[in-house]
């Protein structure tokens, strides 16, 4: 058994499923619909694709010794999650406070605002956004994957294998975590229920969003 192999499937699954922006993301995404909610965990995996091959390349390390560069990657991913958070709340005015609708889940597939199947692609768009644009993520990944690199192995095909490793840990979580929001769908899109869980994600996201570009430069 490679002990290294194991101990790093550990901390990747922690860190893959620590709350974060796309973790909001996705639940917000997934109370839309099953299809909106996959969409978007299939783009969040997309992104820890480019981190990782970014790594893998040494590029990760170019971003981070350029400040300037760095910070610019950082200003843009604030934005973007900043962008989603105040229009999760914004879509709270457009939500019904009560079901007026009679239907028991409370949500018609053509509320205002809020992404449907057939917006797939806007979905998909908004989970590889949100996690591409993350601008911690190279540094982690630039710290992580040399430490579990065994002494005297060809360094390149073992960053791979953490790398494909941590995409697989994200393709089977995030999806996990849509299934498991639209399976629990019927409480979780009552409308207040609704109303709570999309103001919790827009004030996260937001909160999110405003530390990344009003505060000082992460390395």
């Amino acid at each position: 058994m490679d002990a290294q192999l194991i101990a790093f499937t550990g901390v990747a699954a922690g860190m893959v499923a620590l709350p974060g922006a796309d973790f909001t993301v996705v639940v917000r995404n997934a109370l839309a619909s099953r299809a909106a909610g996959l969409a978007t965990a299939l783009g969040v995996a997309g992104g820890l694709l480019v981190h990782t091959a970014l790594a893998v390349a040494g590029l990760a390390a170019v971003l981070v010794t350029m400040p300037v560069l760095f910070r610019t990657v950082q200003l843009l991913g604030g934005a973007y999650v900043l962008y989603l958070g105040i229009s999760a709340l914004y879509a709270i005015r457009r939500r019904p406070s009560r079901d007026d609708s009679g239907s028991p889940s409370g949500t018609r597939e053509d509320e205002p605002g809020r992404p449907v199947p057939r917006e797939f692609g806007r979905a998909l768009r908004q989970g590889f956004l949100t996690n591409a644009l993350n601008p911690k993520a190279p540094v982690l990944f630039l710290s992580l994957l040399p430490q579990f690199v065994p002494h005297g192995q060809p360094p390149l095909p073992r960053t791979l294998l953490l790398a494909a490793l941590v995409v697989v840990l994200a393709l089977i979580w995030f999806p996990a975590v849509a299934l498991l929001v639209d399976r629990l769908g019927r409480w979780l899109r009552r409308p207040r229920t609704a109303r709570a869980i999309e103001g919790g994600s827009g004030v996260a996201l937001t909160g999110l969003g405003l530390a990344l570009v009003t505060g000082p430069l992460l390395r």
